[in-house]
């Protein structure tokens, strides 16, 4: 496939698009959606939207990317080469990206809850808990951890419990 000169600036500029809108709808929910951060209803409603239609555009971003990387190669010099090379990854990492549920790497579960009695708490005293009491046993579970974490696992008095808030 070769190109002639006048049409290989509006063919980059096309890459660059595409490049950037393949990256944009994986990264855009990405950045809204972290945790500790707050989020306008109007930024997550975007973020969410955006993150159920994000696996499509990013493939279709990506194969549009692929074909005019394709035909730019040939005439390109070394370091055009290198930067169809980024954008081939950009594109190649957001369409895979965008099918993983990556707000579970950044939500982790708590793999084994760990507790220390009150008297060696390093808590602060006005830090806020989730208090859980069932016959003779007692658990606190820290707000600040939970918000993080969202849903721990646990069992209290003999009784498995789902702890969230």
């Amino acid at each position: 496939m070769t190109t002639s000169n006048s049409r290989k600036p509006s063919l980059w500029i096309a890459l660059g698009a595409f490049a950037l809108v393949g990256f944009g709808a994986f990264m855009f929910p990405a950045f809204i959606i972290r945790p500790f951060r707050y989020q306008s209803p109007r930024a997550l409603f975007w973020a969410m939207t955006l993150r159920q239609g994000a696996p499509i555009i990013c493939l279709l971003c990506a194969i549009v990317c692929f074909l005019l990387i394709a035909m730019l190669w040939r005439s390109s010099n070394k370091w055009r080469k290198v930067l169809l090379s980024l954008a081939a990854f950009a594109v190649t990492f957001s369409a895979v990206m965008s099918r993983l549920n990556y707000f579970e790497w950044m939500f982790h579960p708590v793999d084994s809850a760990r507790f220390d009695a009150e008297s060696s708490s390093k808590l602060a005293a006005d830090e806020m808990i989730l208090a859980v009491r069932y016959g003779a046993d007692a658990r606190a579970y820290p707000i600040r951890e939970m918000a993080y974490h969202h849903i721990l696992n646990d069992v209290v008095g003999g009784v498995p419990i789902a702890v969230t808030y």
